[in-house]
């Protein structure tokens, strides 16, 4: 490696897999070029930020150092669309709308415990029914009574696999759902 070579970074080493390299690059370019174009004009939002993913592949970036700077992307995407949204439709708008996927996302968790989600089947793999229905508790005490709970906490849950779990899409759409309310709120 030259002086001039500079990896943005650490890459995994051993049988450890990470990013692939070409991947992260190309999509902080895109990242990028998409921030620094005005708003109005940029077809990246945060969003698209928060479901993005990277193959996996050996000697590639640390997972956990790129997903870290993948959130203070997400984050700056979204402080952009909040100013945005309030200057074109106002506060009380913008707050009506926050309010209103909040109370959906409530509903959804406020659900008897191993009845929030559907099942994935019984011949099929979804997460842990026991370990969402915490994380549910977790983030309806946010959403009720401001309990402390971050965006990164939200973004970074991990959950085990059982048979006949909970469905791994809609069970992700609600926390990108929470991490959308709670980014929007700032």
């Amino acid at each position: 490696m030259t002086d001039t070579d500079v990896r943005p970074f650490p890459r995994t080493t051993g049988r450890t897999k990470g990013y692939d390299p070409e991947a992260v690059d190309a999509f902080l370019a895109r990242a990028r070029e998409a921030f620094e174009a005005p708003a109005s004009e940029t077809p990246m939002r945060s969003a698209d930020v928060r479901q993005t993913a990277f193959p996996l592949v050996r000697q590639g970036y640390q997972v956990a150092a790129v997903d870290s700077a993948l959130g203070r992307i997400e984050d700056a995407f979204a402080a952009r669309e909040r100013e945005a949204a309030l200057s074109q439709a106002g506060a009380r708008a913008w707050v009506s709308a926050s309010r209103r996927l909040a109370q959906e996302v409530l509903d959804r968790l406020s659900r008897e415990p191993r009845q929030r989600f559907r099942r994935a089947g019984y011949l099929h793999f979804g997460y842990r029914i026991d370990e969402v229905d915490i994380v549910a508790d977790r983030i309806a005490g946010y959403l009720e009574s401001g309990e402390p709970l971050t965006a990164e906490q939200v973004r970074t849950v991990a959950f085990r696999m059982q048979r006949n779990g909970y469905d791994e899409a809609q069970v992700d759409a609600v926390l990108d759902a929470v991490v959308e309310v709670m980014l929007a709120v700032g």
